[in-house]
């Protein structure tokens, strides 16, 4: 899959070291993986929730944050559309962000 952006991924990490290398392997893990579809994301991610208009929602570093993309399975993309605390995500609207 072709990840869009990385730096926002990293922007995120350098405010919070404590989630640095769970952010790297969940990057490295999505470029490398072939989703077809939200079940190919379960099988690797358990806790994974799937939203409307294919958003994905992933607890890093044991919940403590949330990251959502969005996936276009047919052209193999995933778009970082947040990634902040669990405090954070409270705040927003997953399903439109």
């Amino acid at each position: 899959m072709r990840v869009i952006a990385k730096r926002t991924l990293r922007s995120f990490w350098v405010k919070h070291k404590d989630c640095e290398q769970q952010l790297k392997s969940w990057y490295k893990e999505a470029e490398d993986a072939i989703w077809k579809g939200p079940s190919d994301i379960k099988v690797e991610y358990p806790t994974a929730s799937f939203l409307k208009d294919n958003r994905v929602v992933f607890n890093i570093k044991g919940n403590k944050y949330r990251l959502i993309v969005k996936v276009n399975y047919g052209y193999k993309i995933v778009w970082i559309r947040f990634i902040g605390t669990h405090a954070q995500y409270d705040k927003i609207d997953a399903n439109s962000i």
